[in-house]
């Protein structure tokens, strides 16, 4: 029995094995193959009901089962089932390619959006076809002869090299150690030092003193913060800005696969009669344009500037009390950290004993069945790593959905921390009802020493924003495949309720349900909380900036000719214009771009910030209503998570909070106001 292939409720995801999955997709390929041909032939007619029940379940089983597949290839890859991706991705991208563009369901949908009838459509089926014409157009399904075959041979080639670039950081990322005397690790917490010594003992290190120190974010986040050996500081940070570039490995190197990733955009935009890649990227976003999208990035770096400018001479006259006479790229955290602390008693890692995972989740939950009436419970499934838990989501007594919970880093996993859909919330052909399911995934540290998981206040920012991507689609209340959950909204609305998730994780209610010290279980401090928050805003500015710096660079990338043969030269170029600071002339940042470059957000990264005036203004509700506010959690639940792709986000938005996002939200919460001489917010307006 092949587990890729059982159609019981929950995946038998400790059962699928490499070898499970040629055979799956032989089968599951064929019945697609199948039900296309048929849903184009003239046996079909053009109705959506028509098309839906024969082609929609097979391409859907299709969908989910790759999906699985790989789900795993990110979460515990092995050379196996890496060469069983690998060995598959080219048969199943054409066929979603060929899908995307085939002319008889082209005209089937036009047909449908042109019949006499079509306004009396319901409002959600009436978008499905929209955006299923809008997919065909960006899809290629206008295109014909040699354009069309040189679109298909794009497809093929993208997904391609998108799976080796990640593949190439993932690679870079786990090959790299370090092993040093723990005398070196002054300054580190002792967690962090356990586990390198722990890491060090595992792959056979017989000297005693000796811990292994890795480029996974565990390890190396905290020893930029607080390592004292400003040698073994810049180290590691030169180490991580080299991942999957030139100057390591030739096999790992990235270059030549941006270059070949944008020359390709730029001709599949081009195919589909775009000036470049970023305005074909923007067709189905929010924003109106590119030159909207800068604006707005230009607009909140003049804004963030002045901030940026004091922290930035702050942390240099810190620099100096400490004996450093240059603030370097690699004491920038460990200065900020140290600075924070005097300013405000605190810093990241002395938080860390008041946030053990277990605590946090039971905190979370509490706070999300208060505000939204769902309940969330552990329950037994399948999983693919002995450290993933998993969970019912209940309405009453009414099960809504699940979600499995990977949250700890190691080898074999890729970085960072993601949602994804395991299973979309649809009324089926049959009638049924897809209850929806869901993956989380983060990269905490692991448990150590018989001690739970310890997080910082960051990390746990980190998962209220999955959980707010997560509650997105697991409350849908759409039955409409294509916009169900997450599906179909736009991509520079889609981090609206993961960001406005991160916002309760700075309120008082809510810490004190979150914190439990680790060896008393007592809950954190008023104090250490008023600490807390005093230093919410520190460093906003260069945040800020940051973040608009990326949004820059990704945006030009994918505007200007030849962009992709000057990758390094253009990441410089964004840098002078809006950061303030400088990275080293060997730094090779863009080479381990996973967002842009295997994550979907090429020509949209700056969809966080956009999504950010949306997410701090809606949370302002809430802030006006009472946190807890029940009428306040329903509408919106109702208004925005229910909803789904199901209407323009802008339409959700206001359906909630009454009118458009106001951009003074997004200043407030960031900090990047001025106080006049009667505490007046000024400088922020209207967008």
């Amino acid at each position: 029995m092949n587990p890729l292939l059982d159609e019981r409720d929950l995946p038998r995801f400790d059962a699928i094995e490499a070898s499970h999955v040629t055979p799956a997709l032989d089968v599951l390929l064929a019945e697609a193959e199948t039900a296309l041909a048929a849903a184009g032939s003239p046996d079909v007619p053009a109705g959506a009901d028509a098309l839906a029940r024969v082609l929609d379940a097979p391409v859907e089983r299709l969908r989910r089962v790759w999906g699985h597949v790989g789900h795993l290839h990110a979460v515990v890859d092995t050379p196996a089932l890496r060469a069983a991706y690998g060995d598959n991705l080219a048969r199943v991208t054409d066929f979603f390619t060929r899908l995307a563009a085939d002319r008889p369901l082209y005209a089937k949908t036009r047909a449908i959006a042109d019949a006499p009838d079509f306004a009396a459509l319901p409002a959600v089926r009436r978008k499905a076809v929209a955006d299923a014409l809008r997919d065909f157009e960006l899809g290629g399904a206008a295109l014909e002869g040699p354009a069309r075959e040189r679109f298909a041979a794009i497809e093929a080639r993208l997904a391609e090299l998108s799976q080796r670039y990640g593949e190439h950081v993932l690679d870079a990322t786990d090959a790299w150690h370090l092993d040093v005397p723990v005398s070196r690790l002054a300054g580190l917490p002792a967690d962090v030092v356990q586990a390198a010594r722990g890491a060090a003992a595992d792959a056979g290190v017989q000297e005693a003193d000796l811990a292994r120190l890795t480029l996974h974010a565990p390890c190396r986040l905290p020893l930029l913060a607080t390592a004292d050996d400003r040698a073994l500081r810049e180290t590691v940070y030169r180490a991580h800005g080299r991942l999957a570039s030139d100057l390591g490995p030739a096999e790992q190197d990235n270059g030549p696969l941006m270059r070949e990733i944008l020359a390709l955009r730029h001709d599949q935009a081009t195919l589909l009669g775009r000036p470049h890649f970023a305005a074909l990227s923007l067709v189905p976003k929010m924003a109106g344009s590119m030159e909207e999208v800068l604006d707005f990035l230009r607009d909140l770096a003049r804004r963030a500037r002045p901030f940026a400018e004091q922290e930035l001479a702050d942390l240099q006259a810190h620099a100096r009390t400490l004996g450093l006479d240059a603030l370097q790229p690699w004491d920038r955290a460990y200065v900020g950290e140290k600075l924070k602390h005097r300013r405000h008693g605190i810093d990241d890692e002395m938080l860390r004993p008041w946030f053990p995972l277990p605590q946090v989740l039971r905190g979370l939950f509490e706070l999300i069945e208060q505000v939204l009436g769902v309940r969330i419970e552990v329950a037994d499934a399948p999983a693919w790593h002995a450290d993933v838990t998993h969970h019912r989501v209940l309405q009453g007594e009414v099960e809504i959905g699940r979600f499995w919970l990977d949250p700890y880093a190691r080898p074999g996993k890729q970085s960072g921390a993601w949602m994804d859909e395991v299973r979309t919330r649809w009324q089926r052909p049959d009638g049924r009802v897809q209850r929806p399911q869901a993956h989380l995934v983060c990269n905490f540290a692991p448990p150590v020493g018989g001690r739970p998981s310890l997080l910082t206040h960051d990390e746990v920012i980190t998962l209220f924003h999955e959980f707010g991507h997560g509650l997105h689609h697991l409350l849908t209340e759409v039955d409409e495949l294509s916009l169900s959950g997450i599906c179909g909204v736009e991509w520079d609305a889609a981090e609206l309720p993961s960001q406005f998730m991160e916002n309760f994780a700075w309120e008082w209610p809510v810490l004190q349900r979150l914190t439990a010290q680790v060896d008393t279980g007592a809950p954190l401090p008023r104090d250490l909380f008023d600490r807390l928050t005093a230093a919410r805003h520190f460093g906003a500015g260069l945040r800020m900036l940051r973040g608009v710096e990326y949004g820059l660079f990704d945006m030009r990338l994918h505007a200007e000719p030849g962009a992709g043969e000057r990758v390094l030269a253009l990441a410089r170029e964004v840098e002078a214009e809006v950061s303030l600071l400088r990275r080293p002339d060997d730094d090779r940042w863009p080479h381990a771009f996973l967002h842009v470059f295997d994550g979907g957000y090429a020509a949209g990264y700056y969809g966080y910030h956009w999504a950010e005036v949306l997410s701090a203004d809606a949370f302002a509700a809430f802030e006006e209503a009472g946190l807890f506010d029940a009428a306040t959690g329903a509408r919106w639940r109702r208004e925005v998570l229910g909803t789904g792709g199901s209407r323009p986000a802008q339409d959700s938005f206001q359906a909630f909070r009454g009118r458009p996002a106001r951009l003074e939200a997004l200043l407030r919460h960031q900090g990047l106001v001025h106080k006049g001489a009667f505490g007046v917010e000024a400088g922020a307006t209207t967008r």
